[in-house]
């Protein structure tokens, strides 16, 4: 039997400020992609993280979707 899907969303752009995770155009955040699980998750999150790093302005970050659907959900999945 398969892994349960565990929903995991990436997506980053331009911060105001180094100091906090504001984004300076929500119209301009990028929308990596949903993923099954947070390995692939992390996957995609690491390559946006590092094609941008000469912009110390830039995040991308993993939102662990799943707790939010379920969050009576054990989180026994390691992360």
């Amino acid at each position: 039997m398969p892994d349960k899907q565990l929903l995991h969303l990436v997506f980053g752009g331009e911060l105001k400020d180094v100091t906090a995770l504001e984004f300076r155009d929500l119209s301009k955040v990028e929308f990596v992609g949903a993923f099954p699980n947070y390995a692939e998750a992390h996957r995609a999150w690491k390559a946006k993280a590092q094609s941008t790093v000469d912009n110390a302005l830039m995040r991308y970050v993993i939102v662990h979707a799943h707790k939010l659907l379920e969050p009576h959900e054990d989180d026994d999945h390691g992360h």
